[in-house]
């Protein structure tokens, strides 16, 4: 008989095997309705991942915006392997004992970014408690390698909180991405159900302390809501960020991805991301990304462009003459 593969009996979320399921009790309403990937370019886009052996967060977190952005050439790579060390209630992500780090992924990374033809990529990865700088000399080589064969490339990381790792956050800014983007997720008070192996309060220094090393890095941070939080619960998250010099918002609509995962607590309205996004520009973000779809990574190039002209803009108007 021949054996099984260990990829075909790991299960991919082993912590939430036992949990009961939490049904979907809400039909997705039409503004959550995406089309099905079938593009010439999205094949495409597919095999070059597939060619350098990369993961991606589009596929790993089973992003319903695939379809339209690999059609696009735009993929968020997800480096340091597959597997994440955490288990937040809301992810997609694979869970259990990582892979050992690939070193040619940084290379292949940059390659594929060559290949897809990329003005804008964003990195992200997997948490990595194991790794004792928790993968930010990983992060750092990426952007190297990135530099190196595609200069003109700008270059937006998504890191995990690097929690209890001294000097990770220091080695990932040193190398100096364009954009440094770490998400809140959520509101402080659902941290314990959606985002146990994090605190809020970290996370929102890790941000701060990113523009207080390079005063001139883009700062991103992004929330989920649709968790059970309150209009009050935003609100309170914007100031914080706010308080943390933090320079771009994006705000989405969880989707609950399988049943062991969190539950949907409703669908929030296009009308109230509407108002979420005025609420953010008169806080003083100078780019704010708020609708039904919207994902940290998504539109990231264009949200790039437009936060440099605005930042430019602002610096130019704090130095001009009274």
């Amino acid at each position: 008989m021949a054996s099984i593969s260990k990829d075909k009996v790991r299960v991919r979320h082993p912590e939430k095997a036992h949990k009961p399921d939490n049904l979907v009790k809400k039909r997705k309403p039409n503004w959550l309705r995406v089309r099905a990937a079938s593009s010439e370019t999205y094949q495409e886009t597919r095999a070059i991942i597939r060619d350098f052996n990369l993961h991606t967060v589009c596929e790993e977190a089973a992003c319903p915006n695939i379809a339209e952005c690999w059609s696009k050439r735009h993929a968020t790579m997800m480096i340091l392997g597959s597997i994440c060390t955490r288990a937040c209630a809301f992810c997609n992500v694979a869970t259990g004992k990582p892979d050992q780090v690939d070193p040619n992924e940084p290379e292949n990374v940059a390659k594929s970014v060559i290949k897809l033809g990329l003005n804008h990529v964003v990195i992200t990865s997997v948490d990595r408690d194991d790794l004792p700088d928790g993968g930010a000399g990983h992060f750092a080589e990426t952007i190297l390698q990135i530099r190196k064969y595609s200069p003109s490339t700008t270059v937006e990381v998504l890191t995990p909180d690097f929690r209890r790792k001294t000097d990770a956050l220091a080695i990932v800014v040193g190398a100096k991405p364009d954009v440094f983007n770490h998400n809140l997720e959520t509101v402080p008070r659902l941290y314990t159900t959606i985002r146990p192996g994090a605190r809020y309060f970290n996370s929102l220094h890790l941000l701060y302390s990113a523009k207080e090393m390079d005063p001139y890095i883009s700062t991103k941070s992004g929330i989920m809501v649709g968790l059970g939080e309150t209009a009050e619960e935003v609100n309170q998250v914007m100031d914080d960020m706010r308080s943390a010099k933090v320079d771009c918002i994006t705000i989405g609509q969880y989707m609950q991805p399988t049943p062991k995962h969190h539950a949907v607590d409703r669908f929030v309205s296009p009308e109230e991301f509407e108002t979420y996004k005025i609420r953010a520009f008169s806080k003083g973000f100078l780019i704010v990304s708020s609708s039904p779809l919207t994902r940290s990574s998504y539109f990231a190039g264009e949200d790039f462009a437009k936060l440099r002209a605005a930042r430019n803009a602002h610096l130019a108007d704090k130095i001009s003459p009274i």
